[in-house]
């Protein structure tokens, strides 16, 4: 099955087209670019950086972080479709893969945490010392994802 995936016309297009693999790795690092630094930006005022940004406000940030996670799977895709045998190998890619679905499931609650609480966490003046474990869980998710995936490049199926 992954030699066809690798033989069919897209994947082919993508590997020796001069734009296709450089064009699809530039909207995936464009879409990692936007997850994780709005990711950063979020968890870091949650955790009590950032004491200009009003918490009412971060909600705001999640449809960006959506829609490049969206792009992020599209181009991710892509690029898996060009090379399929290499990534089902790759323990930096399958890590990467892991930790994605972790994080968009934390991000999801966080999302959900943030909608429901922060106009008390503006009042109060911050978030509840409980739920800081929970933020620093996602932020240290994303930024994993973000090392696995470069490592993804280098290491191959070590």
């Amino acid at each position: 099955m992954l030699d066809s995936l690798a033989s069919s016309q897209f994947s082919a297009l993508i590997r020796t087209q001069l734009w296709g693999w450089p064009l699809a790795l530039t909207l995936h690092a464009l879409g990692t670019a936007l997850v994780v630094g709005f990711i950063i930006i979020i968890t870091l005022r949650l955790l009590g950086l950032f004491k200009l940004i009003p918490y009412r406000s971060l909600s705001r940030l999640f449809p960006i972080v959506w829609g490049a996670l969206a792009l992020q799977v599209i181009t991710g895709l892509v690029l898996w479709v060009a090379k399929p045998a290499q990534y089902v190998v790759d323990s930096a890619f399958l890590l990467k893969v892991l930790l994605i679905v972790v994080g968009a499931v934390l991000t999801a609650n966080l999302s959900k945490m943030v909608a429901r609480e922060a106009a008390s966490w503006d009042t109060n003046g911050g978030v509840p010392a409980r739920e800081l474990g929970f933020v620093a869980t996602t932020l240290v998710v994303w930024c994993v994802v973000l090392v696995a995936g470069r490592l993804t490049g280098y290491l191959g199926s070590i």
